[in-house]
Parts: C-alpha cells; sequence; structure tokens
C-alpha cells in the first residue's frame, strides 16, 4: 500500500509541474499568436486526445514530461501564426515561459506553506533566505561545483517522496523540485530550454537563421546527452537505494 501510495504522490507531484511547465509555454504561445498544434501531457503512446479548432490536447503513456507543438517550430512554415516567423522576442518569451513559471510556483508554494505554519512575516523572511540559497545552488551549478552523482530523476524523486513525513513535507518538497525543474531547464543544452534560447540568440547575432542540417544535429547530439545523463542518473538512483 505505501508503495501504490507512493507512486501516485510521485504521479501528482511530476504531472502538476509538467502541466505548470508546458502550461507557461502554451499560454505565452496564445498570447503571441502562434498556431499551437498540440498540448501533450507524457510521452509516447496517446492515452486520451481531443482535437479542437486548433490544437490537440493529449495524454500519454510515459508521464515523465510534456511538449507544446508549435507551428513552424521544427522546420520552416509560412502558416499564420508560425513560430518561424515570430519575433526574436516572442520566441524568448515562449522559450522562457516554462522554467520561470516552474520558478515562480516554487516561491510562492514555499511562501504559502511557511505563512501556514507560522505567520505572514517569518514567512517574508524565511523566503528571501530560501531565495539566497537558491541563488547560491544556481552559482554552484553553472559554475561546476556539483558533480554527476549529485543529480537525482524520477527513481530518486520517488525515494525522497517515500521519505516525505506528513502534508507539509510534501509541498516543501514540491516547491524545491518546481525550482529545480525550473533552473535545469535554463541550463544551454539543446533540446532543453535554456539550448533552445541559446540557438535564437545566435541566429540573433547572425541575422539569419541557423542551417536545418545543423540545427538538426546539435538538437540529435543534444538529446542524446539528455538521454545518456538520463539513464546514468536512473540507475545512480537505484544504486542509492538498494
Amino acid at each position: 500500500m505505501n508503495i501504490i501510495i507512493t507512486i501516485i504522490k510521485t504521479l501528482v507531484l511530476l504531472g502538476v509541474l509538467v502541466i505548470i511547465h508546458e502550461g507557461g509555454h502554451f499560454i505565452v504561445a496564445k498570447l503571441c499568436k502562434i498556431k499551437v498544434n498540440e498540448f501533450s501531457i507524457g510521452f509516447g503512446k496517446i492515452l486520451f486526445s481531443k482535437q479542437t479548432k486548433e490544437t490537440k490536447y493529449s495524454v500519454r503513456l510515459i508521464p515523465l514530461g510534456g511538449f507544446v507543438s508549435m507551428e513552424g517550430e521544427e522546420e520552416p512554415s509560412d502558416e499564420k501564426g508560425s513560430f518561424s516567423n515570430a519575433s526574436f522576442l516572442q520566441k524568448m518569451l515562449i522559450v522562457l515561459a516554462g522554467p520561470l513559471v516552474n520558478i515562480i510556483f516554487g516561491i510562492l508554494l514555499y511562501f504559502i506553506l511557511i505563512s501556514v505554519i507560522y505567520n505572514v512575516q517569518t514567512a517574508l523572511n524565511s523566503t528571501v533566505n530560501f531565495l539566497g540559497a537558491l541563488v547560491e545552488s544556481v552559482k554552484i551549478l553553472f559554475t561546476g561545483g556539483t558533480t554527476i552523482n549529485d543529480l537525482t530523476g524520477p527513481v530518486g524523486i520517488a525515494n525522497i517522496v517515500a521519505q516525505t513525513s506528513g502534508f507539509a513535507d510534501f509541498i516543501y518538497l514540491f516547491s524545491v523540485i518546481s525550482l529545480s525543474l525550473g533552473i535545469t531547464n535554463l541550463l544551454p543544452i539543446p533540446p532543453l530550454d535554456g539550448g533552445k534560447l541559446l540557438i535564437y540568440i545566435l541566429e540573433a547575432i547572425r541575422r539569419k537563421p541557423i542551417k536545418e542540417e545543423t540545427s538538426y544535429k546539435i538538437q540529435m547530439l543534444g538529446f542524446m546527452f539528455i538521454l545518456g545523463l538520463s539513464l546514468f542518473v536512473m540507475y545512480n538512483d537505484v544504486v542509492k537505494i538498494f
């Protein structure tokens, strides 16, 4: 029974964070009048989908991520509302929306938690300290002060969830993982949001798009790196447990 509860809590945690992250991309894309072909929670086989006039909303088999597929994102398109014809500012806002929403959500969740346990003034002070620790963590992440063994994947998260005792612990974990997800996605590694942002910045500097073939190779190299890293982290998480 405990295992089932842990699985449910982990899926809820990851599912909500994915919805928030992809929802950030989706909402800003809509505000920029970019056509969204599909909004998906999960990867792999489609379990449920609903097609509206412009966008297909789907839930897929593997609940470890999601995506917002925009017209002209993968290859150039002259169709109205194409992402490839969007301005540099619009592209930046759309890409940054996902990570920033996760970071903001994590901070608000932490503030609300401390406010409920103590009071608003105590919560304000604690959140300031929390943000200070967050900034230090980001410095460590971007300056190489951490090692690959410090990374945690879905298996490690499930193990941490299993060790939480009570609702407050779970909400605190929720806020920390939301912040971690947002910050990690800002790393300049394709296909992470930070990697996409780097490509758009390079295109803006060059004043012309990177060749489709070159962009594809960069994305594939990044994808293979992320896949290899994910498998290693998963193995490492299992080793730590047993």
